[in-house]
């Protein structure tokens, strides 16, 4: 993917906030309404809804780390927007507690989202799955999956992490990932000491290396070039089970195996 691919889906319909220090805010905005997802601190998202003019509809919650919801009872106070969350996690506001299976309309924007259980990074991670237009399906799945990355297991196990990723990686290739975090240029550096010669992770470091030297986000990424680029969903491939049994000195065992060690090597790379 070219960098003005990425780019070409944000303008006017869907924009990455910039908060606290590496957190994105996802704001999707629709006939003069918006919706949020995650945000860590409210002051970015008032100010985008008073510069546009907009009225936010709705706030979507993946988890509940604070830097996810620091801004949800600020945003509630001044807005009166609709408040949707995992069920099973403590949340500082929430009106409607979702699982797997549960299915939200937002009339003003004209948005439905599918949720999704998708546990690991936290206990109750749920993620958004729907379409901002027929042909742009979109998930939001905060910290459980990044941008050739995926989140600490804080709350989970590796085996529910693989489940998660496995569920994420069975949806359409050219879905939007609209993770959390700018996290993508490190873990290329990572990637990349695990898969040096993939060529699809080389030109994505090139094109994350513009971008960033540009100020601009790297995210979204399609899940497709997740496929090609990410470990975390490449635990099966012959390439990183090698060079896990290379790093760690233990045969390669089950799929979660691999994905713990992957995790622990990403934990202390430097």
């Amino acid at each position: 993917m070219k960098p003005h691919e990425i780019h070409h889906f944000l303008p006017g319909m869907l924009e990455p906030i910039p908060a606290l220090s590496d957190n994105y805010i996802w704001m999707v905005q629709k006939n003069g309404h918006a919706v949020v997802v995650d945000p860590g601190e409210a002051g970015p998202v008032l100010g985008r809804l008073d510069q546009q003019g907009l009225t936010l509809e709705a706030i979507l919650i993946t988890h509940h780390h604070h830097d996810h919801t620091g801004g949800v009872p600020a945003l509630r106070q001044r807005t009166g927007a609709v408040i949707y969350g995992p069920r099973n996690e403590t949340l500082p506001a929430c009106d409607h507690r979702l699982i797997e299976g549960d299915t939200i309309t937002l009339p003003a924007t004209g948005l439905q989202f599918k949720v999704l259980d998708v546990p690991g990074h936290t206990a109750g991670h749920i993620a958004y799955f729907g379409d901002l237009d027929p042909e742009r399906p979109v998930l939001f799945c905060g910290d459980t999956l990044f941008s050739v990355g995926c989140g600490r297991l804080f709350e989970g196990t590796p085996a529910q992490m693989l489940a998660s990723l496995d569920k994420i990686g069975g949806l359409p290739g050219h879905t939007l990932v609209c993770c959390a975090h700018e996290y993508t240029q490190a873990n290329i550096r990572w990637a990349l000491q695990i898969e040096p010669h993939n060529t699809a992770l080389q030109a994505r470091a090139t094109e994350v290396g513009t971008l960033r030297a540009q100020g601009r986000p790297t995210v979204p990424s399609r899940l497709a070039q997740e496929h090609e680029t990410n470990p975390f969903l490449r635990v099966r491939q012959a390439t990183v089970r090698q060079a896990v049994q290379q790093h760690t000195g233990v045969p390669g065992g089950a799929d979660a195996a691999v994905l713990a060690a992957l995790r622990e090597w990403k934990n202390n790379f430097r």
